[in-house]
């Protein structure tokens, strides 16, 4: 009797985890896509204020006659306008959201 448990033991172990994970129910994503709704919303404000922040730096050392230090505000803006365009674009995508 202790010979026979002993080599049924870890087929009973088995039968039960596969029971247990075919009793699992489905996936519910619809909070992933309120999260990554908010991420893309948030990829949208960031771009925008990163974009006119390197704008206004850039704007105001032009002005002053600083064109050389005006350079990093413009790459500035353009990342600021990477962010908004691709950054949200990728997001939206990951979802199947529409712009």
């Amino acid at each position: 009797m202790r010979r026979a448990v002993r080599a049924l033991a870890p087929a009973l172990v088995a039968l039960s985890f596969a029971t247990v994970a075919h009793a699992q129910g489905t996936m519910d994503f619809s909070g992933a896509q309120t999260l990554m709704g908010t991420f893309k919303t948030f990829a949208i404000y960031a771009g925008a204020v990163i974009c006119f922040g390197g704008l206004i730096f850039a704007g105001i050392r032009m002005m002053s006659g600083r064109f050389q230090d005006a350079i990093p505000g413009l790459f500035g803006a353009l990342f600021g306008a990477g962010v908004l365009g691709w950054g949200a674009g990728w997001i939206g995508s990951l979802t199947g959201q529409s712009m």
